[in-house]
């Protein structure tokens, strides 16, 4: 096995894309992100599974269970199962953040330019791993 090692912050700041799917585990996922200015994730809930996020780069707020944060850059925020939660770009940049979902939440591999794109296939973890 080969694992994941790479530059995250190279990555995720020069990621253009809503969500690119970096690397899947069984157990993990690594997922970079770019929120454009007032673009949001959307309102979600994962019953079965915790999130990491981290911001490299913008700001915005992360609301877990109704509370609303403000972010910025080098903030990490845990979410844990079962928290409705959304993250919302509120800068004039673009957002640029790396989340861990455990266990995976997406597809092995993909990548979604935007969020339309993102929002108009109904994409749930199959299994796949990058291993």
């Amino acid at each position: 096995m080969k694992g994941f090692v790479d530059d995250i912050e190279k990555l995720t700041e020069n990621n253009k894309n809503f969500r690119r799917v970096h690397y899947t585990g069984k157990y993990l996922q690594l997922v970079v992100m770019a929120l454009k200015p007032g673009e949001e994730i959307g309102e979600e809930v994962h019953p079965d599974h915790d999130q990491f996020f981290r911001v490299e780069k913008g700001k915005g707020e992360i609301w877990i269970d109704g509370e609303r944060t403000k972010i910025k850059s080098a903030d990490a925020i845990l979410v844990p199962a079962g928290a409705r939660h959304n993250l919302v770009n509120t800068g004039d940049k673009s957002l640029k953040l790396y989340t861990i979902y455990g266990p995976p939440a997406h597809r092995d591999g993909v990548v979604r330019t935007t969020k339309a794109d993102a929002e108009a296939v109904e994409e749930q973890f199959d299994g796949g791993t990058t291993e």
